[in-house]
């Protein structure tokens, strides 16, 4: 069958540098891959098409691209599968990453951001004379996050990184809670406090995008939910003026707010989440509050209950009761 397939150029030696888009016709068999196809565009039709790949197994990670809008790695992922009804497909480099060539992306920001979060094992006892031992169970829940190949396709799909370079990012995130979790790690304390800052874990607003585009069954969104959870069981001291972090205070006023009211208050949300009396933080808010009240994107300042929100009240006091039984 024969294929359209439109990838995403640039070429940096070009006297005034800019993406653009170039089609190819390709013929290819019914289980084509996408890394298949492109190796036939360079070695057939264009040999200036840059792309990388190694393995051809989906173990290296080498190959991570977006296809039609979303990462993917190149080697696993069959052209008939993407074909629109007028038999084309679109091809990009991977997403939140500077381009060098073509689909040809640098991953030092990606591993940058491995290395900001300590991703090695610390442990207090004494070195043994063959390994490091960890019970079954522990390990049986740390292989899915340690089956990471690092090819980078959740931070290509983050929404969070789009607009805040500055945020960790899925991947390191997750290979963050892979040392959490492991019990002969004793640095808990030190990588949570870390996490909890501007950057961290608080800054994902759990789209899923990183769950969806995995390849290997990661889920970095889960990952950094339980990092929040074990932040929020520990009362990490960071992030605020009296002690307690944003993200641990704003779990607590958003489960509040809802269990009283029925219904988010976004206003309260924000004043209580931050405090009362943090005047700095609260006048800095001046300038979005405008723009969204410009854009009309400001929400109500009065949040009446929702109609039955005494169902809502046991609910979530039964939950309370079941929480505090579970912590005894």
């Amino acid at each position: 069958m024969q294929a359209n397939v439109s990838v995403r150029r640039f070429n940096p030696d070009e006297e005034d540098p800019k993406s653009y888009d170039q089609e190819y016709q390709v013929e290819v068999d019914e289980n084509f891959t996408v890394l298949d196809t492109l190796i036939k565009v360079r070695e057939e039709i264009d040999g200036s098409l840059a792309l990388r790949c190694s393995c051809r197994a989906s173990i290296c990670g080498s190959c991570a691209i977006r296809v039609n809008g979303h990462a993917v790695l190149a080697c696993k992922t069959r052209v008939s599968e993407h074909l629109s009804e007028d038999g084309s497909f679109r091809v990009e480099p991977a997403g939140n990453q500077p381009v060098i060539k073509d689909l040809v992306v640098d991953m030092n920001p990606f591993w940058d951001k491995l290395r900001a979060v300590e991703p090695y094992m610390q442990p207090s006892m004494p070195e043994p004379e063959a390994e490091y031992l960890a019970p079954n169970d522990v390990m049986l829940h740390l292989v899915d996050v340690m089956g990471c190949i690092m090819c980078g396709a959740c931070v290509s799909d983050c929404t969070v990184l789009e607009i805040d370079k500055n945020f960790l990012g899925p991947a390191a995130l997750a290979k963050a809670y892979r040392f959490v979790a492991d019990t002969r790690d004793v640095e808990d304390d030190k990588r949570l406090k870390m996490y909890n800052e501007y950057g961290g874990m608080w800054d994902c607003t759990r789209c899923g995008e990183c769950v969806t585009v995995c390849p290997k069954g990661v889920a970095p969104m889960e990952r950094i939910m339980a990092l929040r959870e074990k932040a929020i069981e520990a009362k990490i001291p960071t992030g605020s003026y009296d002690g307690a972090a944003y993200g641990y205070r704003h779990s607590l006023v958003f489960e509040d707010i809802v269990s009283h009211n029925g219904r988010l208050d976004e206003t309260k949300l924000v004043i209580k989440t931050l405090g009362m009396f943090n005047l700095p933080k609260l006048i800095g808010l001046i300038p979005v509050a405008m723009n969204a009240a410009f854009r009309r994107k400001m929400p109500p300042l009065l949040h009446p209950a929702i109609p039955g929100v005494g169902q809502v009240r046991r609910i979530a006091s039964r939950i309370n009761a079941i929480k505090k039984e579970a912590a005894k």
